[in-house]
């Protein structure tokens, strides 16, 4: 009977194993990048930050919303760092709903830098509507909220392959090496030369796709730059306690005869 439990146990970790190993070499390795915002140290590219913005602006908000930021967070620091002039031009650039106003109806207005990113569209359902059915995410919190976070939203914006020969796939639905099942319905939204940085950057798709995505690691942790400071600073303090510490002890235990 031992013998028995021993067998299927071991025929259950094989499999476990198994399976294990066969999903390692069907998943697919992400792309990656010199993110400069990566590591203990790590910082924000301001020009990166800002060409991204122009990006997000420019190619993806037709469709996605970004519904956490507000057009001040842009002259933040450790952000773009667009000047609060610069700041205050981009948003009066869109145009908001207000009110009501005296007469009790609702008014539009340009965007101040109190106010959230306009949206794309009015609703869900409007949105599901004009996406053949998919909800394009919102982008705030993309970065943190999908695995592998940055490298895994570069690598699916540039993921976007021929079909094997044997798949097929449906009219609006195109093929993508790096999003799970590789079936995605949005086109592929990156081509050379799509926009034309202000700062005279060659708009390559992997330059854009780079940008963009330092963009979007931004919005989901905005006071990273921040965090990494007070986190050295506690270090060194702690590194000092540790030494006062340890001088404080050596002193006071000099003072006590050693048995002989």
């Amino acid at each position: 009977m031992k013998n028995i439990i021993k067998s299927i146990c071991f025929l259950f970790l094989s499999v476990i194993f198994l399976g294990q190993g066969v999903f390692a070499e069907e998943t697919k390795k992400l792309l990656s990048t010199d993110w400069s915002f990566k590591g203990y140290f790590g910082k924000f590219d301001r020009a990166s930050l800002q060409r991204g913005y122009q990006v997000y602006t420019e190619v993806c908000s037709s469709c996605h919303s970004m519904s956490y930021l507000s057009y001040r967070n842009l002259a933040e620091k450790g952000g773009p760092e667009f000047s609060e002039e610069q700041a205050k031009a981009i948003a009066a650039n869109f145009e908001v709903k207000d009110g009501p106003n005296d007469d009790g109806e609702m008014f539009t207005r340009p965007a101040k830098l109190s106010d959230k990113f306009v949206k794309p569209y009015q609703n869900d359902k409007e949105a599901m509507a004009s996406n053949g059915g998919a909800y394009p995410p919102d982008m705030s919190v993309l970065v943190k909220a999908r695995s592998g976070g940055a490298d895994y939203i570069y690598s699916l914006l540039l993921g976007y392959e021929d079909p094997p020969n044997e798949i097929n796939l449906d009219d609006g639905v195109y093929y993508n090496a790096y999003i799970y099942g590789n079936n995605i319905k949005m086109p592929k939204p990156l081509l050379d030369g799509q926009v034309e940085y202000n700062d005279g950057t060659e708009a390559t798709e992997q330059q854009m796709a780079k940008d963009v995505v330092t963009f979007l690691a931004w919005a989901a942790e905005p006071h990273l730059e921040a965090r990494h400071k007070i986190g050295f600073k506690a270090i060194i303090y702690l590194i000092i306690i540790s030494i006062l510490a340890y001088l404080s002890m050596k002193r006071l235990w000099s003072r006590i005869e050693p048995d002989v």
